[in-house]
């Protein structure tokens, strides 16, 4: 132990100076290294659940409104117009002919499903077949409510091909509105 005399105001005065060891310097580390490992999986948690219900949720109902503006901006009776390619096809499509799925889990119906990559780009799918590296898929269904005239109800329904761990369900939106005639 170190002793210093400071001389000040005509008297002298002992100090000491001490501070700490190594070993309580490593004691303190490690105790500080236990807490931040056990934050970690924090951490990984809260990453995963932004990406997929922030991110991805957002994506697949952004994905699903885009389809459904799309359709509901055809006319009531078009029966040709290819919305699975862009821009749309004049002919070669369903348009909004009574049919399709609104369940993207299943098979998609000839004709009333699409894909996109990860970027959600448009790929093409000849017959329905998912193309490789698809990333989204959305379905679509046209149907008519018991009891209504010249009214016709658009669900489309748009979901994830994978999620980043496996924390609940593949994220996935569906969206419904109705188009009347003349409009």
């Amino acid at each position: 132990m170190v002793a210093f005399v400071i001389y000040g105001m005509g008297q002298a005065m002992k100090t000491k100076q001490a501070g700490f060891s190594l070993l309580e310097v490593m004691f303190a580390l490690s105790i500080l290294l236990i807490v931040a490992i056990s934050l970690v999986p924090l951490g990984v948690i809260a990453t995963t659940t932004t990406e997929n219900q922030g991110h991805l949720d957002a994506r697949v109902t952004e994905y699903a409104q885009d389809k459904l503006e799309q359709l509901l901006a055809l006319a009531y009776s078009d029966q040709l117009t290819d919305t699975r390619v862009f821009p749309a096809a004049a002919i070669g499509g369903t348009g909004l002919a009574i049919g399709g799925t609104s369940d993207p889990a299943v098979a998609g119906v000839d004709k009333y499903v699409d894909y996109l990559d990860i970027n959600g780009t448009l790929i093409p799918a000849p017959g329905g077949v998912p193309p490789a590296g698809w990333f989204y898929k959305r379905v679509w269904q046209i149907s008519a409510p018991a009891g209504t005239a010249r009214l016709k109800q658009v669900t489309v329904a748009a979901i994830v091909s994978s999620q980043v761990g496996r924390l609940g369900r593949l994220p996935r939106a569906t969206v419904t509105a109705l188009k009347t005639e003349p409009f």
